[in-house]
């Protein structure tokens, strides 16, 4: 096959990707259309809305991760940093959980960043960790938590990021050493387009990339093309979740995780996955249920699970990596969760 048939397959491929996104979108408007045409402009309008809403919310993560990667690729800087996580195994397992815990990313604005590490060598162990631990705290989330839910609520949160991405990375690089999980991201997904999971022989950093004009357009085409992947994802992303809120009432939920006992732990992690708006949205809510006897072990598993896997950063997943990185990405949030509730549940009795 030519160089030019295979740019031509290439690029029908990802256009490909591209429509089944878009057309899921278009799908969703029209069976809105359909089922309940008398309000179908102001379900429509008011869907447009909330994606856009939830864009701006997370717009400010987007850009800084998207800039990030794009920086470190421009300048070179990214073996620099695949070369301190490919360190001990164990050290960077736990620097990555302890860095997730302190970074302001949500659970959608990682994505990128994770999408910059893995395609420029960083082992998936780290990186899982890094993954899982950093949309369950940061500064200001542990700040408010404090101020909404306790002290208590606030550390065992906490505690839980770095349980998540401990035990994620651990079984990650037991996984990895026993010769699975290679290659975890999609084909033809990574920075600037690279897929390769090797580091390049490393060179001199350019921290002032914009003196080069080749750097220069490195920089714009992967802030471009990354920018691009995440926006389409997102917006189907919001518009399902716009969907679940509408028509899934908030009685249900709270019915659903209210009273004691361990069955409301379990029941809470699983419902935190559809029903998880964003993490300061959802501790008014946690208050409002422990107040009305819920176990705090339940709100914690809520918090945590619907962080880590929400609808938005789960398409979001799905769509960077591998099916069974997928699985396990899914794995470890419902099960560390799970696990993380049940032990404040009973620290609570």
């Amino acid at each position: 096959m030519t160089a030019l048939a295979l740019q031509i397959r290439s690029f029908g491929r990802r256009l490909g990707e591209t429509d089944r996104a878009w057309l899921a979108t278009a799908v969703i408007f029209l069976v809105l259309a359909v089922l309940a045409p008398g309000s179908a402009p102001g379900e429509a309008w008011g869907a447009a809305l909330f994606v856009g809403n939830s864009l701006a919310q997370v717009a400010p993560f987007i850009v800084l991760s998207v800039a990030l990667a794009a920086y470190a690729g421009a300048t070179g800087a990214d073996n620099l940093i695949a070369r301190v996580f490919n360190g001990s195994p164990v050290m960077t397992i736990f620097a990555a959980a302890a860095f997730g815990g302190l970074s302001p990313f949500c659970s959608c604005g990682v994505i990128p960043l994770i999408a910059a590490l893995l395609a420029m060598g960083v082992p998936l162990a780290p990186v899982m960790a890094f993954w899982l631990a950093s949309p369950v705290i940061d500064p200001a989330m542990f700040a408010l938590t404090v101020g909404v839910l306790g002290f208590e609520f606030a550390i065992a949160k906490v505690l839980a990021a770095l349980w998540l991405g401990l035990f994620g990375g651990f079984v990650t690089h037991w996984l990895v050493k026993a010769g699975r999980l290679q290659a975890p991201l999609r084909e033809g997904i990574g920075v600037g387009g690279c897929g390769a999971a090797r580091l390049r022989a490393p060179g001199p950093v350019a921290w002032a990339f914009w003196r080069e004009r080749e750097r220069v357009l490195r920089f714009r085409a992967d802030a471009m093309s990354t920018t691009l992947f995440l926006g389409k994802w997102l917006v189907l992303a919001f518009l399902l979740e716009s969907l679940m809120l509408a028509y899934v009432p908030a009685e249900w939920v709270a019915g659903a995780l209210g009273g004691g006992g361990v069955w409301p732990v379990v029941m809470a992690t699983l419902v935190g996955v559809p029903a998880y708006l964003n993490g300061y949205a959802a501790l008014p809510l946690v208050s409002g249920l422990v107040s009305q006897g819920m176990s705090p072990g339940a709100g914690l598993a809520f918090m945590v699970a619907g962080g880590v896997s929400s609808v938005p950063a789960a398409i979001a997943v799905f769509a960077l990596v591998k099916r069974p990185v997928f699985a396990l990405y899914a794995a470890f949030a419902l099960g560390g969760s799970l696990v993380a509730g049940l032990a404040f549940h009973a620290w609570t009795l």
